[in-house]
């Protein structure tokens, strides 16, 4: 039996464990990445393990989330991560250089390597055939400390891509129909591979369009093969020489197929407020457009924006309509500049934006009251934007750009044009915004400025939990509901103290005071809980608050190895139905906590309704002995000790 394209790579990563399905393995990780949201936090937690250098074979840290400079906050994050980086031994892309995701995939991505990063749309660089993977800041630090990363070894989907696309339909329009086919969680515990004749259309920016939407999906990660066009995109970026084939054997063996006709689909939009929720943008219908957002690690790649151009030269934007565009790096605003296209998107009346996340996680831009919002993202999570009562709907660029002139949801094949775009053959390569550490970090002082507070830590567990229920949330709760990202919050990212006062904050305002009333407690929740961002921050605030267990009835994979990285108990109800039974403030007790969690099945006491209900504990061993030291810093330092007293 041949091997798949992601087994291949993994068993030349494989460090620990067995590649089976559903075994726990540890892979070996080449290259990370980190972003300034959940930045600060990882290199406090690299500082904490005590190591000189980083052992990557490269590790990069970018600024282009925390970009409002309205207090002194971010300054000095910004210049914490740039100067600890230095003195580790990682690269700084300087505020400005662009978006994590599309600096990566321009001038790091290298096939066959594997990748994890602080941000949950690292997958993105899977469009050049890495396996590419977003995890929590501890599990970064601990990669670039030399450690392994552990996962489960995934179920593989093969995504089998046959015919081509029509003119005005886009790879956005591919992933949407993958969402919608598979949903928010269909892809948990799977990576999704794609495959097909349909594949040697697709550009290197279009697969990554497909493989950074994936964790929408909520899926491990996404992946390509690397061939001729990822040759032909290195080869453009001055990077020919890291070009390795990669394919899977031809007799791969897959746990699942799903097969997308490219020649018979539409344009299409996620309606409010799910990326699965996709629909044909001409059944929608022609609803009122008050802004169109085109940028994100999504979409804000030279071919999205040349194609935006070519739309909107010699038209203008409807009067009644904001058009904002952020391209996803400095060398795509460059070569925007220099070939006109700049100006013609100016002229159209369109605003141009920083180098930037920005208005994707709810940073500047948040629509009107009530406004209809189409936007080029990944997310159109409730609240994200930044207004509640706004109704987001995720496109195209095509489909952007078309209904920015019309004023109203459009279907771009209305518009008969030809976008066909000659990709250079060479791009602009200007590396000097990436800034190379200090070749002796000894030297180097780390500047931290007074927001910089440590990162809360658990103790060990105790042979018994017990507290109040403080919390009870429904299906699909994301990590922006659990710990809100906006301009007002993100500049304290570093400053945990001060989050977990509006941990919960769009859902129940009250919990925070709740939480801390009753030393912490449980929360309780639905289906596909924690999913979205892969910010700690949504595991780091419920801990400072005193939160011992999370119950629910499934979890979205990052959250839930946050949760374990930071001592917290993930369980899931044996029985859905016992979800409905329990009640606000209800008190819970698990006694000999310490054996049910080896067993597998966990009796929980609700003493204020005196009857027990079963829960699971879908843990690894390596995840009970990372609870059990209270968090994976206390257990590698454990380890450590251990090794030295052995040596």
């Amino acid at each position: 039996m041949g091997l798949n394209l992601v087994y291949k790579i993994l068993k030349e990563h494989l460090v620990e464990g067995e590649l089976r399905g559903g075994e726990t393995i540890g892979i070996k990780i080449d290259q990370t990445l980190t972003q300034d949201s959940t930045g600060t936090m990882a290199y406090l937690q690299l500082e904490a393990m005590g190591i000189d250098r980083v052992k990557t074979k490269r590790s990069v840290a970018f600024i282009d989330h925390n970009m409002l400079q309205q207090g002194f906050e971010n300054a000095d994050d910004h210049k914490y991560i740039q100067t600890v980086a230095s003195k580790y031994g990682v690269l700084f892309s300087k505020p400005g250089n662009g978006i994590c995701h599309q600096v990566f995939l321009e001038r790091f991505s290298c096939p066959g390597d594997t990748l994890i990063g602080s941000d949950s749309h690292t997958p993105t660089a899977g469009g050049v055939g890495m396996i590419a993977i977003g995890a929590g800041g501890l599990d970064v630090a601990l990669a670039m400390g030399g450690g392994a990363y552990y996962i489960t070894a995934p179920k593989v989907c093969k995504v089998n891509l046959v015919g081509k696309l029509r003119s005005m339909v886009s790879a956005k329009d591919i992933i949407l129909e993958v969402l919608r086919n598979q949903t928010v969680k269909g892809g948990v515990g799977k990576v999704y591979e794609y495959a097909g004749e349909g594949v040697k259309y697709l550009s290197v920016p279009q697969r990554a369009t497909i493989t950074n939407m994936g964790a929408e999906l909520g899926a491990t990660t996404s992946i390509f093969p690397s061939d001729d066009k990822t040759r032909e995109f290195l080869k453009a970026q001055g990077r020919e020489n890291e070009w390795k084939e990669l394919a899977p054997d031809a007799d791969a063996i897959y746990d699942e197929e799903i097969t997308i006709d490219l020649s018979t689909l539409e344009a299409l939009a996620a309606k409010p407020h799910s990326p699965d929720n996709v629909e044909e943008v001409n059944k929608i219908g022609k609803i009122k457009v008050d802004q169109v957002a085109i940028g994100s690690c999504t979409n804000s790649s030279y071919e999205d924006l040349m194609k935006v151009a070519k739309i909107l030269k010699g038209k203008k934007v409807n009067p009644e309509v904001s058009l904002v565009i952020a391209p996803g790096s400095r060398q795509v605003m460059e070569m925007l500049a220099r070939n006109g296209a700049l100006g013609d998107i100016i002229s159209a009346g369109a605003r141009i934006l920083e180098n930037s996340c920005g208005p994707c996680i709810g940073m500047g831009q948040a629509p009107g009251t009530d406004a209809v919002s189409l936007r080029t993202f990944n997310r159109n999570f409730y609240g994200r934007s930044g207004t509640l009562s706004a109704q987001v709907y995720l496109v195209s660029p095509e489909t952007g750009a078309v209904s920015a002139i019309a004023g109203y949801l459009t279907d771009p094949r209305e518009l008969d044009l030809d976008l066909n775009i000659e990709v250079p053959k060479n791009f602009l390569i200007d590396d000097s915004m990436i800034i190379k550490p200090a070749e002796c970090g000894k030297e180097v002082e780390v500047v931290r400025g007074p927001n910089i507070k440590p990162f809360p830590t658990n103790t060990p567990l105790s042979d018994e939990v017990s507290g109040k229920i403080t919390i009870k949330v429904e299906d699909n709760i994301t990590t922006d509901h659990i710990m809100p990202s906006n301009s007002k919050l993100l500049p304290f990212r570093s400053n945990i103290p001060y989050l977990a006062e509006y941990c919960f904050n769009t859902v129940d305002v009250d919990f925070p005071k709740r939480a801390q009333e009753n030393g912490g407690g449980f929360i309780i929740g639905g289906q596909n809980y924690g999913q979205g961002s892969s910010r700690e921050h949504a595991a780091l605030a419920p801990l400072y608050l005193g939160i011992k267990g999370v119950i629910t009835k499934s979890f979205a994979r990052i959250h839930k190895a946050n949760l374990i990285n930071n001592g917290i108990i993930p369980l899931v109800f044996e029985n859905e139905s016992d979800y409905d039974k329990i009640s606000l403030l209800d008190e819970l007790k698990i006694e000999d906590v310490k054996t049910a969690l080896t067993t597998g099945e966990v009796e929980v006491k609700n003493v204020t309704q005196n009857y027990s209900f079963k829960v699971k504990a879908e843990l690894s061993q390596k995840d009970i002995d990372v609870i059990l030291a209270g968090g994976k810093l206390s257990y590698t330092k454990l380890m450590a000790e251990k090794e030295d007293k052995n040596a």
